[in-house]
């Protein structure tokens, strides 16, 4: 537990206690559908923006600053929730190590390829996870539909680079396990506690590879200004909204309601880093969602 009584001040018009308990009512009234909207609208806007720190910083630093910012905002607000049950400590770890290398690979990834293309091949993750759960004959129709989305993806106008398919590859492996463990976290433990720790977890596992990819860079005024915004785009805001859906969705519904999640991430590409894709890419995009929607619509059915 932390030590430091932020409560004592009685000039504080909004003590830290009542900025949580108002937040938690807050998203506990938010639909679920669209607390994960609201997610995938911010993580994308917090990836386009991360790709501009590469230049200072290499992926790995980018995603050490953005650990790192995230669990310390995590672990003050939710200082109060940091006791877990002692069964719960290998969700919270397991949680933040697949944070951690979920992270990294998808910034690898779209380091080497365009934002759009990594997050509709990382996007195959959750895709598998809610077909997984469902067991509809024409399942295998979404499943072949996402692959011929992922081909088309790779009909690029000069050379595709293998290495950021393989690294977003990983990502999706990832987020599958981020799902299903998010699900986990959220039914073993309270609040914001087990986030918080598993952040600062992922954090400290990052923190080596960031300081040898970037170094002296990372302790830049503008670059820490820049990692704290990504933190609280990329990290804060969407894990928080989804970790509260989750509590109260299924973990299939939940990978499929990110059906979005690919063309968010396309035009985010488009419009804050230029990065133009042609129509057979933009045809893939279409695949993958149309997958997802297809599935989502199985789902509640089933």
């Amino acid at each position: 537990m932390v030590a430091i009584d932020l409560e004592r001040s009685p000039k504080s018009a909004w003590p830290l206690p009542a900025v949580r308990a108002m937040a938690q009512r807050g998203l506990g009234g938010v639909p679920p559908t669209t607390l994960v909207l609201a997610g995938i609208v911010s993580v994308q806007i917090g990836a386009a923006l991360a790709k501009q720190l590469f230049a200072a910083t290499g992926a790995a630093g980018a995603v050490s600053l953005r650990l790192f910012f995230a669990g310390i905002v995590l672990l003050i607000f939710w200082r109060s929730a940091l006791r877990i049950d002692r069964r719960a400590l290998p969700v919270v770890l397991g949680y933040g190590a697949v944070l951690a290398l979920m992270n990294l690979s998808f910034y690898e990834s779209i380091d080497r390829i365009p934002l759009g293309m990594a997050v509709t091949i990382e996007f195959l993750g959750p895709l598998a996870v809610a077909l997984a759960g469902s067991r509809r004959w024409i399942d295998p129709l979404w499943a072949l539909l996402a692959g011929a989305g992922v081909v088309l993806l790779t009909q690029a106008a000069g050379q595709v680079m293998w290495s950021g398919v393989l690294f977003a590859l990983a990502a999706a492996v990832c987020w599958a396990g981020y799902i299903l463990l998010g699900a986990a976290l959220g039914e073993r433990t309270s609040g914001g506690g087990g986030l918080a720790l598993a952040m600062a977890f992922g954090g400290l596992l990052m923190a080596p590879v960031g300081i040898a990819d970037a170094g002296a860079a990372l302790l830049e005024p503008s670059v820490l200004a820049a990692g704290f915004g990504v933190a609280m785009l990329s990290s804060v805001l969407p894990y928080s909204a989804e970790l509260e859906a989750l509590r109260r969705i299924p973990a299939r519904v939940f990978g499929v309601l990110m059906s979005l999640e690919p063309a968010a991430a396309a035009l985010a590409g488009l419009v804050v880093l230029g990065q133009i894709m042609n129509l057979a890419q933009w045809a893939g995009v279409t695949c993958v969602v149309a997958a997802s929607i297809g599935a989502t619509r199985m789902s509640k059915r089933s």
